[in-house]
């Protein structure tokens, strides 16, 4: 039997799926934290109101400048997510861009932007 060399298109919506449940989350906490970025300097009432829900207990100690830097890491890894819906599309999702071998389902599960086997990433040879 030849190596498989991709997905099936049932693998790939299994894929997409989860996915986009990682790509809403990340896009809903984005949000929230660019909503209380804002509202880090002003003084209007959103952030005392009961019903502000906050990121996270505690979180409103945190530094304006954490906040930007968990910003920016969001933003890459919605990028991430949105570039392997591409791949998905394409049907090239889950191809070790350096090998040229699948990855794993659970390493995809677990990390869904993944285009690197953990070998690969390691720089080990299979």
């Amino acid at each position: 039997m030849a190596e498989k060399t991709r997905y099936s298109d049932e693998e790939l919506e299994e894929f997409k799926v989860i996915i986009n449940e990682k790509l809403a989350t990340a896009r809903h906490d984005y949000n929230q934290m660019m909503r209380q970025l804002m509202n880090a300097d002003g003084n209007d009432v959103d952030d005392t109101s009961p019903t502000y829900k906050v990121l996270e207990e505690g979180s409103a100690t945190q530094t304006k400048e954490e906040l930007i830097m968990q910003a920016s890491r969001l933003q890459k890894f919605i990028q991430g997510l949105e570039a392997a819906l591409v791949r998905v599309q394409n049907k090239t999702y889950g191809i070790d861009r350096m090998t040229g071998e699948l990855i794993p389902k659970e390493r995809l599960r677990a990390v869904p932007h993944a285009t690197l086997s953990v070998q690969s990433k390691m720089g080990k040879k299979h």
